[in-house]
């Protein structure tokens, strides 16, 4: 209603306007009746009315559809009044809609073609990577530690961008089973012996408890090792460890990493895990990528487990993964 008085309201005036002029002649031509001059105006003005409202109900559906905020593409397939404006209206939205469904598709296929060769791209480097591991462990050292520690640098890099790519398709990725997570831990530190060795770091198991979840192991393997990667880098000649403790409280199961690094700035925190972000430590750390972390942080979340950051710059970060259902002593 709203909007059909801002479009009509000069009409209203113009009409007012004209009715009072109209008067005005009549009475300066001598013509003194006022019951006449009122019972006309009265009449003038109950048509005015009556034709007002008719164009309001004729088009009270496009009045709506223009005031409304829009929430999906499809609100704009409504209905709308059998006036020509209407009509006219409704006509350009239909055209809109085929408009952008044929965009999206053409988008989305394009975006598909580009995940498919990126998906493929990865498996086909895998194979020169095997490839050149083989080799360097025939060079001497320290050449082949070098070229062991480039090959690692790749090797993570082309894990980081699989998984990205494995984010759009995550929920028919997953394989629940029952984890036993001082085992996994175990593992990956092993598979992260030679970045701790090149960073003069070694990890600190400081409390276990024997804890068994149900999740997927693949993609918490990532997220765990995405953790520790950045903890041993982070860590920067700080200190010599990194701590991990598995426990138990209130029904759920927890896993704290803490390095004793750089830390990360306050204002910096509440942005660690969106996509590409960096941050301040990104300038002083080149190979950050800001992909990680929220990689981790979107699988966190499909897997129903939960994380929390805590840092101080200087002093180091603790990232807590929580696991609301767990077993013991399987």
């Amino acid at each position: 209603m709203k909007l059909f008085l801002k479009e009509h309201w000069s009409l209203i005036a113009l009409q007012v306007i004209q009715s009072f002029l109209l008067l005005s002649v009549i009475w300066l031509a001598g013509f003194r009746n006022c019951s006449i001059l009122t019972y006309s105006l009265l009449l003038y003005f109950a048509i005015f009315c009556f034709y007002l409202l008719y164009k309001y109900m004729t088009r009270r559906k496009l009045y709506h559809l223009l005031q409304q905020t829009m929430n999906h593409l499809d609100d704009a397939l409504q209905k709308l009044d059998y006036a020509p404006i209407s009509d006219a209206v409704s006509k350009i939205l239909q055209q809109q809609y085929s408009l952008f469904q044929y965009e999206i598709i053409h988008l989305k296929n394009k975006q598909d073609q580009h995940l498919t060769f990126i998906d493929r791209w990865i498996h086909q480097m895998k194979t020169p990577l095997s490839v050149l591991s083989l080799i360097a462990k025939e060079l001497d050292e320290p050449e082949s530690s070098n070229v062991r520690e480039e090959i690692d640098r790749l090797q993570s890099g082309l894990t980081t961008v699989m998984h990205m790519s494995k984010l759009r398709t995550i929920e028919q990725d997953f394989q629940i089973r029952r984890v036993h997570l001082p085992s996994l831990l175990a593992e990956i530190n092993r598979d992260l012996r030679r970045l701790y060795i090149r960073n003069d770091v070694y990890p600190n198991v400081k409390k276990q408890e024997e804890v068994t979840i149900e999740t997927d192991e693949k993609w918490l393997y990532f997220i765990i090792n995405q953790i520790i990667s950045n903890a041993i880098k982070y860590t920067n000649g700080l200190s010599k460890e990194i701590t991990f403790v598995i426990y138990t409280k209130d029904e759920k199961a927890f896993l704290e990493v803490t390095d004793y690094g750089v830390g990360i700035p306050e204002h910096d925190i509440k942005r660690i895990f969106s996509p590409f972000y960096t941050g301040e430590n990104g300038r002083y750390f080149r190979e950050s990528t800001g992909v990680g972390l929220y990689i981790a942080k979107e699988a966190i979340s499909y897997l129903a487990h939960d994380i929390k950051v805590s840092s101080k710059v200087g002093e180091g970060t603790t990232f807590i993964l929580i696991f609301n259902t767990y077993l013991t002593n399987l």
